[in-house]
Order: structure tokens, then sequence, then C-alpha cells
């Protein structure tokens, strides 16, 4: 990818947190990052820098597309980055490919619960905190939570049966502060259920009152000049203001989730799929749809929330939507949510969206295209001839015959104002006899678009006939037959002065002899004359040597084409000693054709 093309889409980057893919020409992700500014990191790429790594310098040579996903914060972009560099294990990515899981602060489901950091979640009843960006960010809170509130962290058994039994001793983390000793019950049981309390609003971003505790433990240290303990202090206050509470990613009972929005436009509409599994966002996809009739954003979600889900072979047992659809199936949860978590990922889907479109809109601005020199002369015949629309799609029909003999027609064809040189047709007149130039020019017409009918190939714009009033009237005889009249444009060029004449107008037009318009109605006519005059020339030859050849007895259509393909003229075969003839069809046939030429 080079500079100028990452310039044709930076002025649709946005500046938020997100993640973005490079890709190859295959769409294969080769390089996943993060970055808290989408747009000055990926330009940090494409600026002229010596110093850059080879290995960056090839990964962008490599690439040949650039996607991006916003998400609310970096945090989100880190974890939102883990799971797809774990999904693709790009080829320029060293980090993040170990397989490891998030981080997660657990609240055991059990009697005294542990409060402990684990990178796995079981479906067991506990609580689950997180995920967090860094084990050592949730180390820290762990530490200011057992600070604040002294917990077990052993992993005994402490039944109300075995507390009485007395299977417990105190341990070690009782005689130095850490534990309130409910092994040999010197903690109750609600008392220790308060304290999980307070530790949940801590983990859920309750933090008023613990910051404020902790402001003046940090005053109160400072001013027993214990700036150790200060600056300790001090960390965990820091980890508490970074700590994300209620990230969009960060819910581990989100377990799988499908997650669709819309947005319709004039032209378009917009539809953000985001795939989510275990908290965290592993595929997200956005595409535009050109509406072509009237519908509403719950048509369109009915449309693509299953075609979706079978291209990212989604399972997941509940859909999140924007709108509600009239897809409904009893094996699938269909939720407009209004709050929470879950309406979070919808506000976020629908973030996707706008970024999108403002990209997509920038790139059809930008890529629109320019009028061609094809297009200039197009339009200039669409206003000489009172056209409705342009004619991209030209054919030109002429006859060629030579004394009534071996009568043919050809059709050219022009598209975009060229030549289309493969859906040239040329037709041998079947039911006329004799020289009828009209009456082979109706048949012809009334073959070509009555074969285009039938296989449902589309008219084209604009139909030249090569001749006055006379030959234009029959072929607009056959299209009246066709019912295909109004349908599309047809004129007729008369050759003496270049003259254009419509159906049921005795009066021709007049082009100016410079305009390029004419010129391309000239172009078509002298194609189709060409073309016809070179298929009748095949024709007449094709008559001429089979009629003197096949006269011969014994002598079939095989046998002269193997004596015109060896002595290329009739007039060479005539001319060919017996043995040379004999090379080629043998002695006894040889021995005929001598015979009939001395005769004549």
């Amino acid at each position: 990818m080079k500079r100028e093309d990452f310039d044709k889409i930076s002025g649709s980057i946005p500046r938020t947190p997100g993640i973005y893919q490079f890709l190859n020409k295959s769409g294969t992700p080769i390089y996943i990052g993060k970055a808290k500014n989408l747009k000055s990191r990926l330009s940090s790429y494409f600026t002229i820098d010596q110093h850059r790594q080879f290995r960056t310098r090839m990964m962008v040579s490599h690439a040949r597309e650039i996607n991006w996903t916003v998400v609310e914060s970096e945090a989100d972009a880190f974890l939102l980055e883990n799971t797809l560099i774990k999904r693709h294990l790009p080829r320029y990515n060293v980090m993040l490919k170990d397989g490891k899981s998030y981080s997660y602060i657990c609240i055991k489901n059990e009697r005294f619960p542990r409060v402990f950091f684990t990178r796995n979640i079981e479906r067991d009843g506990s609580d689950y905190f997180g995920p967090y960006t860094s084990k050592w960010r949730a180390n820290i809170l762990l530490e200011l939570i057992r600070d604040l509130f002294p917990l077990r962290t052993c992993n005994l058994n402490l039944s109300e049966e075995n507390i009485k039994a007395g299977k417990y001793k105190i341990c070690l983390e009782y005689q130095i502060g850490n534990c309130a000793g409910p092994c040999e019950g010197r903690e109750t049981v609600e008392s220790y259920d308060a304290k999980i309390a307070q530790i949940k609003n801590i983990l859920r971003g309750n933090f008023g009152p613990v910051k404020k505790h902790l402001m003046e433990q940090i005053e109160f240290f400072a001013e027993q000049l214990n700036f150790e303990k200060a600056q300790e202090l001090k960390e965990k206050m820091i980890a508490f203001e970074d700590y994300q509470a209620k990230s969009t990613v960060v819910n581990p009972r989100i377990e799988n989730i499908d997650v669709f929005s819309v947005e319709i436009d004039e032209e378009f509409a917009f539809v953000n799929y985001i795939r989510v599994v275990r908290g965290a966002i592993i595929n997200s996809h956005t595409e535009e749809v050109k509406l072509k009739v009237d519908l509403t954003e719950a048509d369109i979600l009915e449309t693509f929330i299953p075609n979706l889900r079978d291209k990212f072979n989604s399972n997941a047992p509940e859909v999140l939507v924007s709108h509600q659809p009239g897809w409904v199936t009893e094996e699938v949860k269909i939720t407009r949510p209004q709050r929470g978590d879950k309406k979070k990922l919808i506000d976020l889907s629908i973030k996707n969206i706008k970024f999108f479109k403002l990209h997509f809109y920038e790139q059809r601005a930008k890529f629109k295209k320019k009028p061609t020199h094809q297009d200039r002369i197009l339009k200039t015949l669409q206003s000489d001839l009172n056209m409705d629309h342009l004619p991209r799609h030209i054919e030109c029909f002429d006859n060629s015959t030579m004394q009534g003999s071996n009568t043919v027609a050809s059709c050219v064809v022009f598209r975009n104002g060229k030549p289309a040189k493969s859906d040239y047709r040329h037709f041998n007149i079947k039911s006329i006899e004799g020289q009828d130039d009209f009456a082979s020019m109706k048949e012809v017409v009334f073959r070509r678009y009555k074969r285009m009918i039938n296989e449902g190939e589309s008219l084209p714009d604009l139909i030249i006939i090569d001749g006055g009033k006379g030959q234009l009237s029959s072929a607009v005889e056959s299209l009246r037959e066709l019912g295909i009249k109004n349908q599309v444009t047809i004129i007729g060029i008369a050759k003496r002065l270049e003259e254009i004449y419509f159906p049921g107008d005795s009066i021709p037009v007049y082009i100016n002899k410079k305009s390029e318009s004419l010129r391309l109605i000239q172009h078509a006519r002298n194609e189709a004359h060409r073309f016809a005059i070179t298929f009748h020339r095949k024709k007449r030859s094709q008559r001429v040597h089979q009629t003197e050849l096949t006269q011969i007895p014994g002598i079939g259509e095989k046998t002269s084409q193997k004596l015109l393909r060896a002595f290329k003229s009739v007039k060479n075969i005539r001319n060919a000693k017996s043995d040379e003839l004999a090379t080629i069809i043998g002695p006894a046939l040889a021995k005929k054709v001598k015979k009939h030429f001395q005769k004549n």
C-alpha cells in the first residue's frame, strides 16, 4: 500500500480509540493493532521515515486494504486487539500469540467467598469482574481490596458443620491482620457478606467512598512524612481511576450474542454486525445496501440477520437489534435493549455505522467517475437525437447483395461508444427471393430482437439503420410487431448527404458534419457495412468454389475444401498437374478433376 492509496481514505478515518487491520490482496489480516487515535496511528505508517523497521516497511508494502473498528476506550481497543490477534494470528504480529486469556477478578460462589485473580471463567455461579488490560493493574486492585477489607485466602471448606466441629485453626494471616478468622468462627457470615457487598460495589465502579478514604490516608501519611506509604496509596488511587467498570466488552456474563444495527439514507442502507463471545468482540462487519425499493429498517434486518449469521457461522442463542425485525425463529431470542451493557453494544454498533458511512460517502465522492471522452460523445449524441438517456448500447444494421444473389445482413454492436466485436452478428436472408432491401431489413430486425426478447437480454438504447426512409420504415414495422417500438430509439442514415431520419417524419435532421456524435453514427454505419461486405464476399466465394468443384462427379464438399486449402484457388487447381492433384486426393479423383477441366 502506498502513500497515495492511504491519502484516498485518510479523510474518513476517525480520531477515536479503536483497532485497525492491514489486509493483504486475499483479504487476510497480516497485522492488527490498537490505537488511542486511529487516524494519527495509521498516518504514522505512511510518513517518510528511513528509520522505520524493515519489518514494518515490508508489512505496509504487502497490505492492500485497511479496516478499522471504533470502540469506547483504549482498554476496549486492547481487548479487541487481543481477541483478533489470537483468532487470526497475523503474520506480522509478534505479540499476543501466546494464547493467554483475559484477566478477571473472581468472587467465588461459596460460604465466606474468596476474592482472587483468574484467567479462567467457570460457570458455577461465581461473580467475575473484568476483563482487565493488565494483570499488574488487577493485582493492585486486589491488594487495595484486601487492605480495605481483610478476607480469607485459604481454600478450606468453611461449612457450618466444619467450623462447629473445630476442624480448622487460625493461621499466620490472622496474626498479621489479613484475615478476621472465619475458620474458627471469629467472624460471622453476615459480617463477611457485608464486606463482599462493598467489594462488589467497588468492582462495579462505586468509587466515591473509597476514593475519599484513600485521599484521607494519603494526606495522613504525607503529614507523618511517610512518603513511601503515601506514594503506594497514590498508585492505588491511579489504579482506581483507570479501572474500567462499565466497558462494552467488560461483562463476561454476555456469553454468546450477535448484535445488529441498521441506518437508512436516501439511496443506501447500512448494516453493522458485531459478534460477542464471553464478553469480547470477535467480529465486526459493516456493509452497504443499494435501495431499489422502499424498505424499512425492520425489512433490512429481516434479510441480513440470517444471511450474516450464516456467513460468520454464528449459532448465538440471542440477537440484539436496533430495530425490531420480522425475522422470528424459536431457536433464537430477539432483543431490543433499552439500557445496560446490551444497550451499550447497540450504541457501539451504531457508532461503527456512522464512521463507515463517513468513509463510504467520502470514497464515493472521491472516486465518482469523471466524464470520459466516450461519455462526452454519448452526451452530445443524446442531445442531438433528443433521447431521454445516454445511448450506451447502440446497434446498427446493413444489408449486402449483388444482383439479388447471396443477400446477407449484419448487425454491429457498440457499447459505451466503442465496438463490441464479440457481439457482432451476421444473417442469411431466409424469406426473401431476389433483391428486396426493405423486406430483408424487416426480416433481420425482427429476427434479432425476437431472439433477444426470448432470451431475456436487454434491448439497445439506439438502433441505427443504414438506409433512408424505406429501410427505416421496414425496421420500425418489425419493432411494432414485437411490441417494442416505444422502448427504443431508432433512426436511419442516408449515405449521400448523411441525413438522419426519424420514424414518421419525412423531413431529415442534419447533424453538424464536425460533430463527434455524427462521427460515432458514421463509425457504426461503416462498421456494419464492412462486416456485411466481408460476410457477403465469403458467402459468394464459397458458392463459386463449391459450385465449380462440386459439379465434378465424386468430388464433394470436403474434397473441394481439401483442394482449395492446398492450391488456394480454382485457377491453381485447373493448372495443376495430375501427380500434384493425386498427392492431395489420390489418383482416381485427380483423374476426374483433370478430365472435368479439360472439357471446360
